[in-house]
């Protein structure tokens, strides 16, 4: 891959992307080993705790702002027929989110999170609202079974939106990314950066998304395994090209703007909490430019979408590298809700770190 293809700005954010901090994480499992409970016994909860301290580079890192990016956008593909609703639903479900009443604006309050909802590509014209982000970058994407979804320059600019996104979230105090997303034919753009990075066939990558039946199921494997023989990857290839190309040809805008925002969330050892397989599609391309990333993940779940498995294992967010995603809801709805069902455990595993007494400090013998 040719850095120079990329602005400025996404090559000093990969650049930035550092390794996890071993010390940090040795003082953290230090910490934890001297806790008043047997060694290991929070389980999964103590390797999350690890794997925060290793992203941050504090041994007793803190969740105490939360932000969900909730990104929206239309995909030409939809007009092929691969949802069960019609694409006027992405930009009804934008009003939702703003006026409260979907199931992430519900839990975003529950958990005091920031939620902040970007137009990076809804077909339609959207009223202003305070609480809404408009990119005006294009209204959706064309149909990437026959043509690019996206010109390179369009990539381009909707990444360095998520970039700027994250980083004025920073600036305001944000201490983890949430990330999530909404637009009626994303999981088959999902499942065709999954197939593309991963080497996996439709069959494995492509699933019933908002509910299709049997035979809108093969039509969409069909169309993602078109669109990768348009872009030249024949059974069981990879792509080994720039990733950026590849989201122009077969992404979304919204999965654009959030590979930005976790480049830029993970060059600030901010840690990012994935939510279902649009964002870990997304996860996947922003790992390809910068592979130190996937040290900045936490698996919210594993979604009932039969490629969300694979393109975990491709981040390594197994429970064979002590990285499990951390429910397992058969959940499929997006929008980042299994992220923000997952914040107060990771929010309640740092109190113990941070408020359980010690053996030493309670006077409890070890003997």
């Amino acid at each position: 891959m040719k850095m120079t293809q990329h602005p400025d700005l996404v090559r000093d954010c990969i650049m930035q992307i550092a390794p996890a901090d071993a010390a940090a994480m040795t003082a953290a499992q230090h910490r934890l080993d001297h806790l008043t409970k047997p060694q290991g016994s929070l389980g999964q909860l103590e390797r999350l705790i690890v794997r925060l301290a290793g992203s941050t580079a504090h041994a007793m890192p803190q969740v105490q702002q939360p932000v969900i990016l909730l990104c929206a956008a239309d995909h030409g593909i939809a007009v092929a027929g691969v949802s069960a609703y019609p694409q006027a639903v992405t930009a009804q479900m934008v009003l939702n989110f703003l006026a409260g009443g979907a199931a992430i604006s519900v839990l975003a309050q529950a958990t005091n999170a920031r939620l902040i909802v970007v137009d990076a590509g809804v077909v339609g014209d959207l009223p202003d609202h305070p609480d809404l982000h408009r990119l005006h970058i294009r209204q959706g994407t064309a149909n990437f079974a026959t043509e690019p979804a996206m010109t390179l320059a369009e990539a381009h600019v909707a990444v360095l939106a998520g970039i700027s996104l994250a980083q004025a979230a920073h600036a305001d105090g944000m201490d983890m990314l949430l990330v999530g997303e909404m637009g009626i034919g994303n999981t088959t753009a999902a499942a065709a950066l999954t197939s593309a990075l991963t080497g996996a066939p439709p069959t494995q990558t492509v699933g019933r998304g908002t509910g299709i039946d049997d035979a809108r199921l093969v039509h969409k494997q069909a169309l993602v395994a078109q669109a990768l023989q348009r872009v030249g990857l024949g059974d069981g290839q990879r792509w080994t090209g720039d990733a950026l190309v590849l989201l122009a040809e077969v992404g979304g805008l919204e999965l654009a703007v959030l590979v930005g925002a976790m480049l830029a969330a993970a060059a600030q050892r901010i840690p990012i909490l994935l939510d279902g397989y649009i964002t870990t599609a997304a996860a996947l391309v922003a790992a390809r430019l910068a592979p130190q990333l996937p040290v900045h993940l936490i698996a919210a779940h594993c979604s009932a979408e039969p490629g969300h498995a694979l393109a975990l294992a491709e981040l390594g967010l197994t429970a064979d590298n002590a990285a499990a995603p951390l429910l397992q809801l058969d959940l499929r709805l997006g929008e980042g809700s299994g992220a923000a069902l997952a914040l107060p455990l990771i929010q309640h595993a740092l109190r113990l770190l941070h408020r359980m007494a010690t053996f030493e400090s309670a006077g409890v013998s070890t003997a």
